[in-house]
């Protein structure tokens, strides 16, 4: 009990560090950006267009039933997120070690600080996924998507993936202070889980067997709570609500308890 009230000071008392450094990384990602903080806007957009035209016209793929745009932009979102905040969360620590190395900083706001920058992109991609969302209802798509009251459970999920996501970052971020070819290691790891989770194809098209493994990927269970509410407006079943909680809460507590162990032996690597 007394580490975790620990652990709520030091965020307290370091808040004002940890948003300095999200802003800081606002700064340098659009430095010099013409559009600026637009491309959050535009690039989920963009992405899903030129997927849409390739899988859906090129290759023909197609989920019966739902509309494929919506479909497809809330796999690309969520994956994204996920991608770009846990690659940022592992580097946090390696390329922050000048300042580590001069005042005593806890090492974790580094990862989280990172994740939390990435979820701000994150929620600004959702404006316009709810766009897309909105034009269901004008024809952008075979098939609508209905606003419901389901849509109030979505930042129970999301809040569930940014524990999962940080959890991630924590043992990706202390794993790459001793094995710096992490680095590269995960980003083959990262492509294999794209190509591994329904990004842009139904896991119906998969054998039965397969769809069975893929109850195992805790990206899969985040994506089919999401559509099924925007999708089919569906809620999630009680117990789904309860397996997002603790792949999130499991995954943030085995990334912190490694991360806490191992960081005093950070600076003998970095």
């Amino acid at each position: 009990m007394i580490k975790v009230k620990n652990i709520f000071n030091n965020f307290k008392r370091y808040w004002f560090l940890m948003t300095q450094l999200i802003s800081r990384d606002f700064k340098v990602k659009y430095k010099r950006s013409v559009l600026g903080v637009v491309w959050s806007l535009l690039y989920p957009i963009l992405m899903m267009a030129v997927m849409a035209v390739v899988f859906s016209q090129m290759f023909k793929f197609k989920v019966e039933g739902i509309n494929y745009l919506v479909y497809l932009m809330t796999g690309i979102i969520m994956f994204n997120y996920f991608s770009e905040a846990s690659n940022a969360a592992m580097t946090s620590v390696v390329d922050n070690f000048s300042l580590i190395n001069k005042v005593y900083i806890p090492k974790y706001i580094f990862p989280i600080a990172k994740c939390l920058f990435v979820g701000i992109n994150f929620v600004l991609t959702l404006i316009p996924w709810l766009g897309v969302i909105a034009l269901s209802y004008v024809g952008l798509g075979e098939y609508v998507c209905h606003f419901n009251i389901y849509y109030l459970l979505l930042p129970y999920i999301f809040f569930c993936m940014l524990l999962f996501t940080v959890g991630i970052g924590l043992l990706l971020s202390c794993i790459s202070v001793f094995l710096r070819d992490m680095f590269y290691i995960y980003g083959i790891i990262i492509t294999i889980w794209n190509y591994l989770t329904p990004v842009f194809y139904s896991v119906e098209i998969l054998p039965e067997s397969l769809q069975k493994i893929m109850q195992f990927n805790p990206l899969y269970q985040f994506f089919t709570a999401t559509r099924s509410i925007v999708l089919s407006a569906q809620r999630p079943s009680f117990t789904t609500l309860i397996v997002l909680g603790a792949i999130g809460v499991g995954t943030f507590l085995i990334g912190g308890i490694i991360f806490r162990k191992k960081q005093d032996k950070f600076i003998y690597y970095v």
